[in-house]
């Protein structure tokens, strides 16, 4: 799998928003799954397409093609420019979700914090460097931690978006 870009993350469901440390970077995501992963494939593979805003007015756009389940997965990412995502958009109608991402340093590593829009569901996620990277708990989110749900397919985000189009 050499040159194959990689995503090693962990993930947690919490009980509710943890009281986050100062300087935390705020970002609102809306994402939907494209029919087939995107590229026309079926099984664990997930094609997306997600627009984030900072501060209110900082847009940016991007395409993501993942594959695989659990802690390791293949990650392939692209900047999209916003007309190409607004033309990709309408195929994600029933396989969409939104959320507001509160990132969080600490150490080397980055937690993010997501509270999703319509449901009652946060999740923690920290993206780790190699499988073997230990990924301290930080004191701040200890109290709100349910479990790990990293190897639970209903807790991927595209899971979550097809079960709220059915809503």
């Amino acid at each position: 799998m050499s040159g194959t870009p990689l995503e090693i993350e962990r993930v947690f469901l919490l009980s509710r928003m943890p009281e986050l440390p100062p300087d935390v970077d705020v970002v609102k995501i809306e994402q939907g799954y494209l029919p087939d992963g995107g590229t026309g494939e079926t099984g664990a593979l997930e094609g997306r397409v997600r627009r984030t805003t900072r501060r209110g007015s900082e847009v940016r756009c991007f395409h993501t093609v993942k594959k695989g389940l659990g802690l390791v997965r293949t990650e392939e990412e692209r900047e999209l420019p916003v007309v190409e995502f607004e033309l990709l958009w309408p195929s994600t109608v029933g396989r969409r979700i939104s959320k507001t991402r509160h990132k969080v340093k600490a150490g080397d590593l980055t937690w993010e914090i997501d509270r999703f829009d319509g449901i009652d569901l946060v999740l923690a996620e920290v993206e780790l460097p190699s499988e073997e990277t230990e990924s301290p708990m930080p004191e701040w989110l200890k109290p709100v931690v349910v479990r790990e749900v990293t190897e639970e397919p209903e807790f991927r985000n595209f899971n979550i978006a097809r079960r709220l189009g059915k809503i």
